[in-house]
């Protein structure tokens, strides 16, 4: 089964997956799997790393399934239903909209048609004509047409930017459909930083979702990419972009790690030393990263997002316990921040997850430690 990666952030992001850096304490070598002086992941419990899913961050067996029968029957009916019963405001819904569009966006590349071949999506487009007054239909067409423009065209060409106004178009029908809904507008918050919104134009997109749903973290971490220095912002304004979610967050709520975001999204390109992750800005941002992780729903669908986050920095402040205390949480899966970013996320995520057994080891721990 094809099934896009889940990408909080939406495609199309510059970052690649940094070397693994030195310890304070003398060098922690990536030694070859199978070596005598190997920590051994496995001891923990672990996924093999060819058994790691990379397709989203997190469980969610009832999208897995839909997916799988809409692919294997291409019937739409069970996606239309699953979406139908999936509560507007939360963050369940948008992480389902960008299943159900990528899936399609991926089939339409593997299988982009012609004269004796059905294209590949197939099912969206029937969805689409047999109950066009179905919110969730809309949402994920409007979506799928993002993503294609991602995808297939360059940002500044014609291509793309015709693409873009098409999908722009697609989440105002898709708003009528269902006024009190963030979802298109959050499909319209990448579509804003393609087209690259004058700033009062996108502020007033992002007063409508704040508007519906004011403390969506999705939104947050997809409007935060407006801000940032690589598109239309500047390190100072995604920071207090971030700062400012962060401060006004209620209890329980996952903005508190929004920060953490931000420092990820202005990461220097080449940072070989330990001491940049214990700075106090980046320190600021893991420790509110994980009160908020602490502090959340366990069934929060955006928890896992901001663990996979957190394991990459604290495996490079070397604090190896709270590494280790993330792995449990989410090894499994990886199709989030920053594995996605990498031609390999499984083996990223591998590479992060031996080494924090190895630190973790090195200072006195092992799997009876850890259980107990």
């Amino acid at each position: 089964m094809s099934i896009l990666w889940l990408l909080m952030a939406l495609v199309m992001l510059s970052f690649v997956l940094l070397p693994i850096v030195r310890r304070r304490r003398g060098a922690i070598g990536l030694v070859p799997p199978g070596h005598p002086d190997a920590a051994d992941p496995a001891d923990y419990g672990f996924v093999r790393q060819e058994e790691l899913d990379v397709r989203m961050p997190g469980p969610d067996q009832d999208l897995l399934d839909v997916l799988e029968l809409v692919q294997r029957t291409q019937d739409y009916r069970a996606a239309a239903q699953l979406l139908a019963g999936t509560e507007a405001e939360g963050e369940e819904r948008w992480q389902r909209v960008q299943a159900f569009a990528g899936a399609a966006a991926l089939e339409l590349q593997q299988r982009p048609g012609g004269v004796h071949e059905t294209p590949g999506g197939q099912w969206l487009r029937v969805w689409r004509a047999e109950q066009p007054k179905d919110a969730g239909g809309a949402a994920v067409h409007a979506e799928f047409l993002v993503q294609q423009a991602w995808r297939t065209s360059t940002p500044g060409t014609d291509d793309f930017r015709i693409i873009m106004e098409e999908a722009r178009q697609a989440c105002g029908q898709a708003a009528l459909l269902a006024p009190g809904d963030p979802v298109p507008y959050l499909v319209e918050l990448s579509i804003a930083r393609g087209l690259a919104y004058p700033q009062p134009e996108f502020e007033k997109l992002w007063l409508n979702i704040l508007d519906r749903a004011p403390h969506h973290m999705g939104a947050h971490l997809a409007a935060l990419h407006y801000w940032c220095e690589k598109w239309h912002g500047s390190r100072e304004q995604a920071y207090a972009f971030a700062e400012a979610a962060a401060a006004r967050a209620p209890e329980g709520s996952l903005l508190a790690a929004l920060p953490l975001f931000a420092v990820f999204e202005h990461l220097p390109e080449v940072n070989l030393v330990a001491s940049f992750y214990q700075s106090e800005v980046v320190t600021k941002a893991m420790h509110g990263a994980l009160h908020a992780v602490h502090s959340a729903h366990p069934d929060d669908p955006m928890v896992a997002h901001v663990r996979h986050l957190l394991l990459f920095f604290l495996v490079r402040a070397e604090r190896w316990a709270e590494a280790m205390d993330q792995l449990i949480h989410v090894d499994g899966h990886v199709g989030a921040l920053p594995w996605t970013l990498s031609a390999d996320p499984a083996a990223g995520f591998a590479v992060f997850r031996a080494v924090a057994v190895a630190g973790y080891e090195a200072n006195g721990g092992s799997p009876a430690a850890l259980a107990g």
